[in-house]
């Protein structure tokens, strides 16, 4: 009509902008959708405004959010695919805009509450809401009958409003799926953590090592400080890791820190945080290892090389569960389990003044001790073939074995290295195997000529030859199931010196059908 008073541009861009701040404020949707109807009351003199959801599944839509209606009234809001004009817009997907109400046969008034329609005519815009193109729900608004509001330009304002609503709907609910899929991968990270450090995966079926799972089981499920000791490369830190994953706090933080490896000058910083200008270079704020590991529990490795100041802040935080960042006052509360580890003798360095007996005694609650590996001789084998396993999966190579002077050259060896030394000499060992079987010519010079480890007797260089090839000749042998001409083909030499060297050796090949 040419009469009818426009809605200003400049007002409908600044009602967008509020409408768009008003949906993305906060992660609830239903809030942000009452925010937002009533942000459209107070700026387009709305009476009632609805939006209407359908439920795929039923084809019943029902008022999801509304304004100026009774709970109860909102109740009753219900409609079928295609019933009056709600149903027909959601049917449809297009907008119904309707001058006055009382001169409408379609419109059904549900939920009762238009009841002055007498006093005052109503004017009613409904727009579909479409996530895609597929219609999801409707929003609808009455507004006071005024023939000199340009319901065409209300129609175009409140289309773009849908269009927002239905960018947020899709936003939230891929924000949903994604967290969805966060929260699932993290929880089979979780259970494949927990999987990985289970005790069983801690290598060794020796007395000594009986006692240490023991040990464990016992500890994992409290809250108790746990000191391990050991000699390096004994797997401290494995056991540190199946304390925490069999613990409550398995899902929460689990936060490793070398104290060995840090200068002295970083330690403090790396384990209590700092604040910006706190020192030279300090141009951010810094959140310490303590806070980063809350709820969870912090693994202290090679405890004993820290310093005296910082034993002290050390020994706070044990007692009160409580930091300062360096250079800050605010005092910040932490729930941290310690699992510390060590291969000093603390006892020693409580005597000699190098470590605070009180701080000695606060980690002491709970001591786990590692044997040597050459405390543990019976456990050599069975991690020897886990680790040959492991490799030559790594290595894509199909070992079966190690030869009989090889696992004695092993068992002999006095492992000053500890279980890391084994596991660095079998993945040697099997990256230089190039057959199906490891010799003791492809274990280290250390274990083949140590005097410290006995490994070998003193013999002459014929003998050593001789053993060498008696040792081939019966791998051979056993590789083909006694079979002579695979054998021979398998040392790259004729049948007849083969049988002549095992006849030479006393190698009978019956003995390998």
């Amino acid at each position: 009509m040419a009469n009818e008073k426009t809605i200003d541009k400049t007002d409908q861009i600044s009602l967008l902008y509020q409408i768009t701040q008003t949906l993305h404020k906060t992660a609830d949707l239903k809030r942000s959708l009452y925010n937002m109807l009533e942000l459209l009351s107070k700026s387009q003199g709305m009476i009632r405004g609805t939006i209407t959801i359908l439920d795929p599944f039923s084809d019943e839509i029902s008022i999801e959010v509304a304004h100026g209606i009774s709970k109860s009234a909102l109740q009753k809001g219900k409609y079928k695919l295609g019933e009056g004009i709600t149903g027909q817009v959601i049917q449809t997907g297009e907008v119904v805009t309707i001058s006055a109400l009382s001169k409408d046969s379609r419109f059904l008034n549900r939920t009762a509450s238009r009841k002055a329609f007498q006093n005052q005519d109503i004017s009613f815009i409904c727009v579909p809401i479409k996530k895609d193109k597929q219609v999801i729900g409707a929003l609808s608004v009455d507004r006071p009958y005024d023939e000199s509001y340009s319901l065409k330009d209300g129609e175009k304002l409140l289309s773009v409003v849908a269009a927002m609503i239905a960018m947020q709907v899709i936003y939230l609910e891929r924000t949903r799926i994604e967290k969805e899929k966060l929260r699932s991968e993290n929880d089979r990270l979780q259970a494949e953590l927990k999987k990985k450090y289970r005790m069983k995966n801690i290598i060794g079926n020796s007395n000594k090592m009986r006692e240490v799972y023991q040990m464990i089981s016992q500890v994992a499920g409290s809250n108790a400080t746990v000191l391990i000791r050991g000699e390096s490369g004994t797997g401290k830190e494995l056991v540190a890791n199946s304390i925490h994953y069999n613990s409550l706090r398995t899902k929460n933080p689990f936060v490793k820190v070398n104290c060995a490896a840090l200068p002295a000058n970083l330690i403090e910083s790396e384990l209590f945080g700092h604040e910006k200008g706190a020192f030279t270079g300090a141009i951010h704020q810094k959140t310490g290892k303590f806070e980063l590991a809350n709820k969870g529990t912090l693994f202290l490795d090679e405890i004993g090389s820290i310093e005296p100041e910082v034993q002290v802040k050390l020994l706070r935080i044990l007692q009160e569960k409580e930091l300062e960042r360096v250079g800050g006052n605010k005092t910040i509360k932490v729930d941290v389990r310690i699992v510390a580890a060590t291969n000093r003798n603390l006892e020693n360095a409580v005597t000699e003044g190098f470590f605070r007996d009180d701080l000695y005694y606060r980690l002491n609650v709970f001591p786990i001790y590692l044997p040597p590996l050459r405390e543990r001789r019976t456990d050599v084998l069975v991690l020897a073939d886990y680790f040959l396993e492991k490799y030559a999966v790594e290595n894509n190579k199909k070992i079966l074995r190690l030869s009989t002077p090889s696992i004695d050259m092993l068992m002999a060896y006095h492992w000053p290295g500890n279980v890391r030394e084994l596991e660095n000499c079998i993945e040697r060992a099997v990256l230089l195997c190039e057959d199906q079987v490891i010799h003791s010519y492809h274990l280290p010079p250390t274990l083949q000529t140590g005097q410290i480890s006995n490994t070998l007797p003193t013999i002459s260089l014929a003998e050593a030859v001789n053993q060498l090839e008696r040792e081939m000749i019966i791998d051979a042998l056993k590789h083909t199931r006694g079979n002579i001409s695979q054998a021979a083909q398998t040392l790259n030499t004729t049948v007849r010196k083969f049988s002549y060297k095992a006849n030479k050796y006393d190698v009978d090949p019956r003995q390998y059908h």
